[in-house]
């Protein structure tokens, strides 16, 4: 044996490698903010919004600045990150599929690491609706009962057909939905552990309706809200199905679609004067999301767990404040479908850093397993950033690619956004210039090679959803 066992050395190089048993076995603390755009974070610049508690984790680990949704709707864009199967290649393009309807043999990241020998539990909104309590996926899921609903007076200034619904609440957070699974999860971190775990915190803010304590209102107040810029008419160079849905709810299911307004959701905030109103409570919202989210960080660190567990923070798409005359997701822009996503690893990565690559969510995964040194999936669509934790500017070549709908997809790189939808009408634009994505280059014969370019990235395979939207 002794003989035999350089001779495996030098034709099996990585026997020795820290492989599953070798590497540490980090405990995993899941954090996901339904409807929470990367503009929102002062951590990402914004100079208004008081979110503290994710500042500070972002100061332990690595953001990503260019971090993308598989899809710009909850749904899809979840289950795509929990399976590593991209919408393209699943069928679940909107929110009225079931995750096991069409994937029913799918492993999700959770249950890998139920396999792998972790403890895995979860509260809150993690997948989205019924799905969420995949029995496969979990040891055990925690479920509210009996939760106080809080009512309140709908501002004046709303017209009765609005589709806002915002107000503070005279209430504490211990009666807020969020603030009692953040309860449950520290009790669960605080309890002895026998075995690693993995333990995901879903917060519904801020998903509408926009109701929060009013001591969060306090912390936005409306003379300091900053508007995002918007151009006049900035919707007069975009392909057909491109404007619809800067006015129009759509959901690829076909199970809702929601017709608006001719001018749309911008033109009725902005005209009944609520547009600073709307982005204060949103903005409010999120720093009770933040709120909640120290509560856990800071159980976390009390605990023996805070040096082996990795944290992880990451938003299911953007949420448009008036960009590009749309409000919401439900569209391949950059602010729909761009989302925070922070990782902390204790040891061995930088900390406090930035990291421009572009990268999708349903990245994470196949990094979690990495870091966790757990068995690899050769089957996932994403790809580790474990190399981008370690050294954030390293060189990074493949784009992101984001869909929503069969056939309609965009390519993102460092510079580039380019859509394409299935009527044929195409986007391009150039982040390096164009920023607020208000000049589309798609006719402009000069970017013709660079569409050809682009365009290879687009997938080959579009599946069919169950019921397809005339």
């Amino acid at each position: 044996m002794r003989l035999l066992l350089p001779l495996a050395i030098l034709l099996f190089p990585g026997i020795l490698s820290a492989g599953p048993a070798e590497q540490p076995k980090y405990n995993v603390l899941f954090l996901i903010s339904d409807d929470l755009t990367y503009t929102a974070l002062s951590c990402y610049g914004n100079k208004v919004c008081h979110t503290p508690n994710i500042d500070r984790l972002a100061k332990r680990g690595v953001s990503f600045t260019r971090a993308y949704c598989p899809a710009p709707l909850c749904n899809p864009s979840r289950i795509s990150l929990m399976t590593g199967v991209a919408p393209y290649r699943s069928g679940i393009y909107g929110n009225g599929e079931k995750l096991r309807d069409r994937l029913p043999d799918a492993v999700t990241l959770m249950q890998h690491f139920r396999a792998s020998g972790y403890s895995v539990r979860g509260a809150g909104k993690v997948f989205h609706g019924t799905s969420a309590y995949d029995r496969d996926s979990w040891d055990f899921f925690f479920k509210q009962t009996g939760t106080k609903r809080n009512s309140f007076k709908r501002d004046p200034g709303l017209p009765a057909d609005a589709w806002v619904r915002w107000g503070p609440l005279d209430c504490g957070d211990d009666e807020m939905f969020d603030a009692r699974n953040a309860e449950w999860i520290i009790s669960e971190m605080e309890k002895p552990q026998e075995k690693p775990f993995f333990l995901a915190y879903g917060l519904t803010k801020p998903h509408l309706d926009w109701k929060v304590p009013q001591k969060y209102f306090d912390l936005h107040p409306i003379e300091g809200i900053e508007l995002p810029p918007v151009k006049k008419g900035d919707l007069s160079d975009l392909p057909v199905f491109g404007a619809k849905l800067a006015r129009e709810v759509y959901d690829p299911s076909g199970e809702k679609n929601f017709a608006v307004k001719p001018d749309g959701d911008h033109a009725n905030v902005v005209a009944h004067g609520q547009w600073r109103k709307a982005v204060q409570a949103y903005l409010a919202t999120i720093s009770f999301a933040d709120a909640q989210i120290g509560r856990v960080l800071n159980s976390l660190d009390r605990s023996v767990h805070a040096s082996k567990t990795i944290v992880v923070l990451w938003g299911d798409h953007g949420w448009h404040l008036g960009e590009k005359e749309h409000w919401r997701k439900h569209a391949l822009w950059e602010v729909s479908t761009r989302t925070p996503l922070i990782f902390h690893v204790p040891g061995g990565v930088a900390k406090g850093q930035l990291c421009r690559r572009p990268v999708s969510l349903i990245d994470i995964y196949p990094t979690l397993i990495d870091l966790c040194g757990l068995p690899e999936r050769k089957s996932l669509d994403g790809q580790s950033l474990r190399p981008l934790l370690e050294e954030p500017d390293r060189k990074w070549e493949r784009p992101v690619v984001m869909t929503h709908g069969r056939n309609n997809h965009a390519v993102r790189t460092e510079r580039w956004r380019f859509i394409q939808y299935g009527d044929g009408g195409q986007e391009l634009y150039d982040h390096a210039k164009d920023p607020n994505e208000w000049t589309n280059l798609a006719s402009s014969p000069e970017h013709s090679a660079l569409k050809s370019k682009l365009a290879k990235w687009l997938p080959a395979i579009n599946v069919k959803p169950r019921r397809e939207r005339r």
